[in-house]
C-alpha cells in the first residue's frame, strides 16, 4: 500500500526480484476508528492485484499518537507498479486525506534486504532499517550452504523418480518457502542484537 513517494525514494524500477514496501502513516486525531476503516480497503484492493504477497500491520502503542506501520511485498517490481500506477489505488488515496495527518513516508526493499524485513513489528512501531549488506550476505550465504549440504540431499533423494525438471521444481518451491516463512524469520530473530550493530566489534 504505498500512499505517497518520499523525497529519498531512489529505486529506479530496474529491480528484479521481490519488492517490500514499508509505509509509515498517521492517522488524523479523532479519526482513528475512519482510518482503519478506510486502511482496511486499501489493503484489500492491493490484495486483489497480481503478485501481491501479503501485509503486515503494526499498530500504534501510543493512542495520543496514532502512527501505523503497514509492510507488504510484491513478487516484482513490475508488478508493484502496477497497484501504485492504478485508479483504483488513486481513488483510495483522495478518500484517505480526511483521515490521514500528513504525508506518508515510504521506504522499498529488494533484494537481500527481502529476506530480512520483519514479517511482524515491534511494539513501539518504529520504522525498520535494514541490516548492512555484508551481514545480510554472510547470513544468506551461510544458510543457504547448510541447506545445500543437509536438506537439498535428502529432496533429491525424495524426488528421485520424478523427471529432472520436475523434481527441481519441487526442490526449489520447497527451498524458497522454508527460507521465506521458516528459516529467515527465525534466524533473524535470532541474530537480531548483531545484525543491529552498526559495526562487526
Amino acid at each position: 500500500m504505498v500512499l505517497h513517494h518520499t523525497a529519498g525514494d531512489s529505486n529506479d524500477g530496474n529491480n528484479e526480484g521481490p519488492v517490500t514496501v514499508i509505509v509509515d502513516v498517521k492517522a488524523k486525531g479523532g479519526k482513528t476508528d475512519e482510518f482503519e476503516e478506510w486502511m482496511d480497503g486499501v489493503i484489500h484492493e492491493s490484495m486483489k492485484f497480481e503478485g501481491h504477497m501479503g501485509i503486515n500491520i503494526i499498530r500504534p502503542s501510543n493512542p495520543s499518537s496514532p502512527e501505523y506501520t503497514i509492510i507488504f511485498r510484491f513478487n516484482t517490481y513490475e508488478n508493484l507498479m502496477k497497484w501504485e500506477k492504478s485508479e483504483v489505488r488513486r481513488e483510495w488515496i483522495e478518500k484517505g486525506r480526511s483521515v490521514t495527518d500528513g504525508e506518508p513516508a515510504v521506504q522499498r526493499q529488494t533484494g537481500l534486504e527481502f529476506w530480512f524485513t520483519p514479517s511482524s513489528g515491534n511494539a513501539s512501531g518504529a520504522s525498520m532499517v535494514p541490516p548492512p549488506r555484508y551481514k545480510m550476505a554472510i547470513v544468506t550465504g551461510g544458510i543457504i550452504f547448510v541447506l545445500l549440504n543437509t536438506l537439498l540431499p535428502l529432496m533429491q533423494n525424495a524426488t528421485a523418480g520424478l523427471p529432472f525438471l520436475v523434481g527441481a521444481l519441487i526442490v526449489v518451491a520447497i527451498m524458497v518457502l522454508l527460507m521465506t516463512y521458516v528459516i529467515m524469520p527465525a534466524v533473524t530473530r535470532l541474530l537480531r542484537p548483531w545484525l543491529s550493530k552498526k559495526k562487526l566489534f
